[in-house]
């Protein structure tokens, strides 16, 4: 009963961190907007007066707005990785009356989906959700918490909030940021095969760093979890 009901919270807090990935995406979609003030761009103009190309007390009330909305963001990620955490340890724990085991079957074990990039496609959430796997082996990493608009990595496919479970040769371990960075460095212009938990269903992407008209090869920003 109990793991029931955290797995009904979980799958909630995943509702609603969707909910927020959206309404984050509508702000930074508008503050982004062509001629837009971006994320973090000046408010005023050459001369040092404000610019009277934007409504300054909208972006500012935007800019505030979003910030507000990642913190929710990061908690709620956090609590559903200690959701998870405990409904895995759960599942190994045994159960106190096991039973007759010649009776006994499998239905109830974890599903094990592999780490590596040919091994599926996209797992939909009512499929297979991130309740139904090994979250050991597939734990995610790193958090997409900004991502800039036409930049390569928003093109190819990678979305505010996605959680990376493998980005190219990099899982787990130390310095992971180092090594993200190192990865895309090293594969500027060739395709790294990428792996994401969104909205609780892994899904594959290829991810290829290379120049644009912003800052970087990826244009985004990796927050570690």
């Amino acid at each position: 009963m109990v793991a029931t009901n955290l797995k009904s919270e979980t799958m909630s807090l995943m509702d609603k961190r969707s909910a927020l990935e959206s309404e984050m995406n509508v702000i930074i979609d508008r503050l982004c907007q062509p001629g837009g003030p971006g994320l973090s761009g000046n408010l005023i103009d050459s001369e040092g007066f404000p610019r009277a190309d934007i409504d300054i007390p909208v972006v500012r009330a935007d800019r505030h707005h979003l910030a507000e909305l990642r913190s929710d963001h990061k908690d709620i990620t956090e609590q559903i990785n200690q959701n998870i955490q405990l409904l895995h340890a759960a599942r190994l724990v045994p159960p106190i009356d096991s039973g007759n085991v010649e009776g006994s079957n499998n239905q109830d074990l974890p599903v094990n989906v592999g780490t590596s990039a040919s091994s599926h496609n996209v797992l939909h959430g009512n499929t297979i959700s991130a309740m139904d796997v090994d979250v050991i082996v597939n734990r995610p990493f790193a958090l997409v918490d900004e991502i800039s608009e036409a930049s390569p990595a928003a093109e190819d496919g990678l979305q505010l909030g996605d959680q990376i479970v493998k980005f190219g040769n990099v899982e787990s371990g130390d310095d992971l940021l180092p090594k993200l960075a190192s990865e895309a460095l090293s594969n500027q212009d060739r395709e790294i095969p990428v792996v994401v938990l969104r909205q609780g269903a892994f899904i594959n992407l290829t991810v290829t760093p290379r120049a644009w008209q912003g800052r970087g090869f990826l244009g985004c920003h990796f927050r570690m979890l």
